[in-house]
Order: structure tokens, then C-alpha cells, then sequence
């Protein structure tokens, strides 16, 4: 269906239609409270699974669109969602995050400008917020949820360096700095104020990716806490989610922790620890094997591992981000995963970790799993797409036919078990 202006405004987004058309606005008058509509349910955590459309626990299968806010062409975001409907998919993962230092240079979407003549958000239709208000009144349309982060770890469309290079230091002190974290709190407002009244919001994501080689665990966990107490004194009817990768430290009591890369702390973060953080409703991890040095087979033990940390924090566990490039064996490698996530399985534990921590039989109860990345063929000829993409396609036994349609199927079909 397509999305009128006026279908915008009718759903509570606060655009203001004086300002669309002129240059950024000054942070200072650009955050308006959108009405919340009375009898909405919210996406909701239960136990250690979500009521995603805030009535009925389920898992869930979902895909990546990171794009779906940065396309300039409504009729490509129609043409995503109503694919995305028919695969059956439920959440979607959209970068809720745009800035540039430069407007004078971007040649893409972007909803803030931060230089050393302040801080901007930008109204425009053609490649503002309203873009981004365009993807999330779509997807309420059709009954589809967004994860949307506030933040990228990499320069990509406003990475931590769009900060650090207006209020000093490097990528690592960004946690650290207070003029960066102000102005990142503006941001936030800018974003939960706008959408909070939306039931397409299914959680806020601090970060896309959040890493800080070199640094003591403490920095990511203390930038977390912090900011999602921040969020939820905004918003405390949506989860929160940190948008890490799940690394582990060598500490950590899980099967098979042979203290490499994935469970060195290289790169500063504590995925269990982020856990145990109040404001932080669920849990999130990432999987490459073959960009971390890993066989595809260890990708089963990763989902197994943080299976057990959320078993430990009694919190979800969401799958956000996995794939294996075009070329490969997709669905004999990623069919496997899905079937570590769908099945109960035992662990094959060595006989020194028979522990009263791991004794017991291991049942996997990831509450949902998001593929990087849907792909698409848009009326508009764009292609923001990589090597990864998985593409919508109708075929019987395709890889999008059995990795997608097929998958999504299967988790939603699959008994709730909250507590496993």
C-alpha cells in the first residue's frame, strides 16, 4: 500500500510541514511528542521470547533492510515490504541512524548534520527524516515491526567518527566523551520522540556492531547502561537492545570457549555482562564464521553458547545478524544453523566439562533470527545490496524459498517455550 502525507500525520509522525522543504533545522526546535494513540500493543519481552505483536509469545524469523529508511523512492520501499510480507517475515532490522559532516557532499539520506556549527537535523522530503518516516508508516501499515539503531560502529552513514570529529578524540573515547554522548542523547530524543507512539517500533538498538579494541569490558558496559537507562526515561513501553556481536571473554562459562578471537575480549565487549544491565530487555549476536576465522560448523556452537548466557539471564536471545556469501552452499550451511535454532538438541560435552553447569540436557530457545540481508530487485534500479544478500525469489526450493519462506514458516509454527 502506498503512504500518503497525510497518512503520515494521521500516524502521529511529527513532521513539520513548514520546515520540509528548508535547509536542517537546529536540534533546538526540531523534537515534537507524537500523540500515542490509545489501545496500541506494543512488541513486549516474555521470559526469554516476545509477544511481537504485543498479544501472542512467538518466535520469530526476520531479515535485515538496513537500507529501508535511506531509499529515496517510495515505490522501492512498497515493493520491500509487500516481498517481505509474503516471505512471512515479522521484524525487520532498519538503520535508524544518518550523519554527515558535510551536506554539501552527501550523496545520500541523512537525518543529521553535526559541524562545528552545531548540531541539525534535516527535514527534507527527498532526503531527510521524512524518508525514514516513510519506511516506518509503511511497515505499520502492514503489521510489520523495526529494530532501529541509533548508531553505527563503522563510518558507514554516521558512524561514532561522525561524532569524534566534531567533539574530539578517536573511535574509542567516544563512549567516554561528554560533549559526543550530549549530543548523541539529543539524537536519541530526536528519534524515540518521533516514533515511540508507532506499534511498528518492535525494540531501540544502541548501536549497530559497538566495539572498543583494546578496552576493558567496562567502557561498552557503562556506555550501556547509561544510555539505555537514558532511552527508557524516553520510551518504557518498547525493549531495548544493545546491537553487540555476542563476543564472549575468556571467562566465560560456556562449552567449547577455547579463548580465541570470538572469546578473547579483542574487541572490548562482554556480550553476558550487557546481559545483566536493567535496562537492556534482550540480547542480541552476530555470526560470520568466515570472516572471523572460524569453519561454518562452529556457527551451531555460537548459537549454542548464547542460547545458554540468556538461559543465565533469564533474557531473549535474538540471532540478528548471520549469512554465508553468494557462491557457497547456503542452504547446507545455513540450513544447519536454522536447524540448531528450530530443534532441541543435546551438547556433546568433553568429559572435563561435565559440570553441574552443563549436565543437563542443552534445548535452544533463540527467540528469533534475522538474515543479513534481504535483496531485492527495486522498480528504481537502486542496488544497495552486498555479496550476502539473499534475494526475494518465488521458485520452489530456492535458497530464498527455503532459507526464508520456508524458515519463517517453521519459527512461527514453532511451540513457545519461554523458559528454556
Amino acid at each position: 500500500m502506498r503512504v500518503t502525507r497525510q497518512l503520515l500525520s494521521f500516524f502521529g509522525l511529527s513532521l513539520q510541514f513548514s520546515q520540509i522543504f528548508g535547509a536542517p533545522t537546529p536540534v533546538e526546535d526540531s523534537t515534537s511528542q507524537s500523540l500515542e494513540p490509545r489501545g496500541v500493543k506494543y512488541a513486549s519481552v516474555d521470559q526469554r521470547l516476545f509477544k511481537v505483536d504485543g498479544k501472542k509469545t512467538s518466535y520469530f524469523a526476520g531479515a535485515n533492510t538496513w537500507w529501508l529508511g535511506h531509499l529515496f523512492d517510495n515505490a522501492d520501499v512498497d515493493t520491500a515490504l509487500d516481498q517481505i510480507c509474503a516471505t512471512g517475515y515479522k521484524v525487520l532490522r532498519v538503520w535508524g541512524f544518518g550523519t554527515t559532516n558535510d551536506a554539501s557532499k552527501s550523496q545520500d539520506v541523512y537525518y543529521q548534520v553535526l559541524n562545528t556549527s552545531g548540531q541539525y537535523f534535516n527535514y527534507n522530503t527527498r532526503n531527510g527524516i521524512a524518508r525514514l518516516d516513510y519506511a516506518v508508516a509503511a511497515a505499520e501499515q502492514r503489521g510489520i515491526k523495526l529494530i532501529l539503531p541509533f548508531l553505527n560502529n563503522f563510518d558507514d552513514l554516521g558512524g561514532i567518527n561522525t561524532y569524534t570529529n566534531v567533539y574530539g578524540g578517536d573511535h574509542n573515547s567516544f563512549y567516554t566523551n561528554a560533549a559526543a554522548q550530549a549530543a548523541f542523547k539529543k539524537y536519541i530524543k530526536f528519534i524515540v520522540s518521533r516514533y515511540k507512539a508507532s506499534p511498528a517500533v518492535f525494540s531501540w538498538e544502541l548501536c549497530n556492531e559497538p566495539r572498543c579494541r583494546g578496552c576493558s569490558p567496562d567502557v561498552v558496559h557503562n556506555w550501556a547502561a547509561a544510555t539505555s537507562a537514558y532511552i527508557k526515561s524516553l520510551d518504557k513501553k518498547h525493549p531495548v537492545c544493545v546491537g553487540d556481536e555476542g563476543w564472549l571473554q575468556p571467562s566465560t562459562q560456556v562449552p567449547n570457549n577455547d579463548g580465541s578471537y570470538a572469546y578473547s575480549n579483542y574487541e572490548g565487549v562482554d556480550s553476558e555482562r550487557l546481559l545483566s544491565i536493567p535496562t537492556i530487555d534482550f540480547g542480541t549476536f552476530h555470526m560470520y564464521p568466515n570472516q572471523w576465522g572460524y569453519n561454518y560448523t562452529w556457527g551451531n556452537t555460537w548459537i549454542e553458547q548464547h542460547n545458554i548466557i540468556g538461559k543465565r539471564a533469564g533474557k531473549p536471545m535474538v540471532l540478528e545478524e548471520y549469512a554465508v556469501p553468494q557462491g557457497e552452499d547456503r542452504k547446507g550451511i545455513m540450513g544447519k544453523w536454522q536447524d540448531t535454532i528450530v530443534t532441541k538438541t543435546r551438547y556433546l560435552l568433553p568429559l572435563l566439562l561435565l559440570t553441574s553447569l552443563y549436565i543437563n540436557t542443552a534445548k535452544i530457545s533463540i527467540a528469533g533470527d534475522m538474515i543479513w540481508q534481504f535483496g531485492t530487485h527495486f522498480p528504481s534500479g537502486n542496488n544497495p545490496f552486498d555479496e550476502y544478500a539473499l534475494y526475494y525469489d518465488t521458485t520452489a526450493n530456492s535458497d530464498y524459498d527455503v532459507l526464508a519462506r520456508q524458515h519463517a514458516k517453521t519459527m512461527a509454527a514453532k511451540k513457545p517455550v519461554a523458559t528454556l
